[in-house]
């Protein structure tokens, strides 16, 4: 099968290993000027076809990316990356991605703009954003066990302002993304209100590949790693994507929700025991990622991101064998 020819658009990256979702549907029907890019896996019905969307199968993605595709894991959530490079190398000047158990609501991507304004956190260090959008007990997937009870009672001191934000987290209504724990001791819905939150070069949160966008500046470190456990995979993409935000003095915010997610089922203790590596390890990783000497070049943000995962392999967070991965992605990324 040939790979799907793409016009030049900004894109919206989705994986599923399901028929098209009823949310898939609605977002399809709601996006006319961007390209919706669908990947699959093994698991992913054979018959799989939506007007609207682009799809990519197993054998379009070793076409489109013929570097990367074979290396990456099946049945797995890192074959997003493959989607991530044809949105790149199709000239992108904006990729947004989001889950097939999302459902957009009427703002989703109606407004998207690179500067944010919004309240800029004057707090260096761990930030919760989820108790600045909500009055509860809730924190989001990858932050600190060891800092949550803190978070609830910490004063963070924001001020107005705008700032060109180069990755950009939008919320999710419903059951957003909380770890097992949480979901286990609250499972009642959230909804979260208040303004956009901007975090400045120093302030660290986890976000998650749900419901956000990126710029082209920050592409290269859109990377998904593949050896690492599942529940962390984006985690740990977002600690590495924001220390190489921060070397080149760069933001990026946290904004009000656009999708609600009505969540694929799930074994809550199979997502616990998924995420211990991030309960011990989260802050560990910052401490690692804060110890680099990095390039203040936003043009470096590739190599940047190179070194972070050199330092992870180093530390014994993450096993050598993705090296490879990073490298081929890297490269493919120059080969556009």
């Amino acid at each position: 099968m040939g790979c799907p020819q793409v016009p030049e658009s900004s894109f919206v990256v989705i994986t599923t290993i399901q028929s098209p979702t009823d949310a898939v549907r609605k977002l399809v029907s709601m996006l006319d000027d961007w390209t919706v890019l669908v990947v699959g896996d093994r698991k992913t019905p054979p018959t799989w076809d939506l007007d609207g969307a682009t799809y990519l199968d197993i054998d379009d993605q070793h076409e489109s990316a013929p570097l990367l595709s074979p290396r990456l894991k099946l049945d797995h959530y890192c074959r997003k990356n493959v989607g991530y490079l044809k949105a790149i190398n199709s000239g992108a000047p904006c990729i947004a991605e989001t889950d097939d158990d999302n459902f957009p609501k009427d703002t989703f991507l109606a407004d998207v703009e690179s500067e944010v304004n919004g309240s800029i956190v004057q707090s260096p260090g761990w930030i919760n954003v989820y108790r600045l959008f909500s009055t509860e007990e809730i924190w989001p997937r990858g932050f600190p066990l060891e800092l949550i009870r803190e978070s609830f009672t910490q004063k963070y001191l924001l001020e107005p302002g705008s700032s060109n934000c180069l990755i950009q987290q939008y919320l999710a209504d419903g059951d957003p993304d909380v770890d097992a724990i949480f979901r286990l001791l609250r499972p009642e819905g959230t909804q979260f209100v208040g303004d956009d939150i901007i975090l400045p070069p120093g302030a660290f949160c986890p976000f998650n590949s749900q419901n956000t966008v990126w710029w082209p500046d920050a592409y290269p470190l859109m990377y998904l790693p593949s050896y690492v456990a599942f529940r962390m995979t984006d985690i740990w993409r977002s600690l590495i994507a924001q220390r190489c935000l921060h070397a080149a003095g760069q933001s990026m915010a946290f904004r009000s929700s656009t999708v609600d997610q009505i969540r694929n089922e799930h074994s809550l203790l199979d997502d616990f025991e998924d995420e211990i590596s991030g309960y011990l390890g989260n802050r560990r990783i910052v401490e690692s990622l804060n110890a680099l000497e990095l390039s203040e070049d936003l043009s470096e943000s590739g190599p940047n991101m190179r070194m972070c995962y050199i330092k992870l392999v180093s530390d014994g967070f993450i096993p050598d064998e993705e090296m490879l991965l990073v490298d081929s992605w890297l490269e493919s990324i120059d080969q556009s």
